[in-house]
């Protein structure tokens, strides 16, 4: 497999250095993408990379995925408007391990001379004394040199200016460049358009420290067809941690995109040949309102990233919530079931004794819970048969809400106009 041909004609690929493709087809060749652990998930935006370093892999090349332990304690500038909290060790620790689990899903650290592997560079710079870098990497790269990067530039000219701190990220990235070049026979670095500043640099460095040779490629920046930035819901990041965005909410998103984003995004984000995509791509072109693009698109990424148990009950989610399925079917599910099946729906708590005496609507829906910020909006929504309770559509302002009507005497459904829904749980 022609690994950047491959980055080619899926859309992906933004910038390579000359010389880097010849290098990556006469053998195998290690590389590595830098992730930032300013959390401790990673989010869909960083699915590009993750699926820069499979397509790497299984075009027999060696992979590296570095994780910015030193790095997440300084914060890359690049596409910052301004400087970012730095965090605390703790911290850092704790989203390093994280993503490193994550990783492990994507890509194959057991197959012989081209296993994946995962870097920290705090472990070379733990050591490391500002002196002796100052003296050993900042006298090889020039102000000049630094001041003339984008990333700079943008910021020196915008409000904030720029702290030292942030200046001296691309020396530090460079040197991990260099690093790993030295002593890993990392040979290329790679990472989103943004990046290209940084990493050569690392490539400017190895040329001026040890006249090595070293090369550079960047992906595109994934957005949207309207040019908004992808990978955020009205929620914020769609997570990669079933913690933080459930696999229905992560399914859902995916299978939400528009048509022209789901024709990029397939082949940015599956492992689906070619061919299968154009099949694909017929397929929805002939009928569009049945979405085969979005469908595939959702169940590979679901299956991947969160495995076929959860696509299957994301699934089952997905047709109570949008399709005819009637309340029938929550009683067929026990406490713990139903939770999980509402775990990407806002959940409210309130007291068992409650319902017993009967609540009226708007109490249950504006002050009980937050479903409504105020009465009166709820009411209006009531008035304008907007509102249902476990599929039921609500009559009036008036209606109470009683203990017989709780799901298995312990939760009850809200559905407000067609797609939002909300659970709210007696206890």
């Amino acid at each position: 497999m022609n690994f950047v041909e491959e980055l080619r004609w899926r859309g992906i690929l933004h910038d390579v250095m000359p010389g880097t493709e010849e290098l990556l087809n006469e053998g195998m060749v290690s590389g590595y993408i830098g992730f930032d652990p300013t959390a401790d998930s990673l989010h869909v935006g960083s699915l590009a990379q993750i699926m820069t370093l499979i397509h790497f892999q299984r075009a027999g090349h060696k992979p590296y995925a570095l994780v910015g332990g030193a790095t997440g304690m300084v914060g890359d500038p690049s596409g910052k408007s301004q400087e970012r909290n730095l965090l605390s060790e703790d911290a850092l620790q704790q989203n390093l391990k994280g993503i490193q689990t994550q990783l492990e899903q994507f890509l194959d650290f057991n197959c012989g001379a081209n296993s994946a592997e995962v870097v920290n560079n705090y472990d070379w710079f733990k050591d490391f004394s500002f002196l002796n870098f100052i003296r050993d990497v900042g006298k090889h790269i020039t102000v000049n040199y630094m001041m003339a990067k984008d990333s700079v530039k943008n910021r020196l000219n915008g409000d904030s200016g720029m702290s030292f701190t942030e200046f001296s990220y691309q020396l530090i990235q460079g040197y991990d460049f260099y690093y790993l070049w030295k002593h890993k026979n990392c040979l290329l670095q790679m990472g989103g358009s943004d990046q290209w500043g940084n990493i050569v640099t690392g490539t400017e460095l190895i040329r001026r420290k040890d006249e090595g040779k070293a090369y550079a490629l960047t992906t595109q920046l994934i957005k949207k067809a309207d040019g908004t930035k992808f990978g955020k819901s009205e929620g914020g990041n769609i997570w990669l941690d079933a913690e933080k965005t459930s696999p229905y909410q992560f399914y859902q998103f995916w299978l939400n995109v528009g048509d022209e984003d789901a024709k990029s995004y397939i082949r940015i984000f599956t492992m689906f040949d070619r061919g299968t995509i154009e099949a694909l791509e017929t397929e929805h072109n002939s009928a569009p309102h049945l979405r085969a693009l979005q469908k595939a698109l959702a169940k590979d990424i679901t299956i991947r990233v969160h495995g076929e148990h959860e696509y299957a009950k994301a699934i089952k989610s997905s047709e109570f919530l949008f399709g005819n399925t009637g309340i029938e079917f929550l009683t067929e599910l026990n406490d713990k079931e139903v939770l999980e099946l509402f775990s990407g729906v806002a959940n409210f708590k309130v007291d068992v004794n409650d319902f017993k005496g009967g609540i009226n609507i708007v109490e249950l829906l504006a002050v009980k819970t937050a479903i409504f910020p105020s009465k009166g909006e709820a009411k209006k929504m009531i008035q304008s048969g907007g509102i249902a309770i476990n599929k039921i559509k609500v009559g009036t302002i008036e209606d109470m809400i009683n203990h017989d009507q709780l799901i298995n005497n312990r939760s009850l459904v809200v559905q407000k106009g067609k797609k939002n829904y909300f659970l709210i749980i007696a206890e």
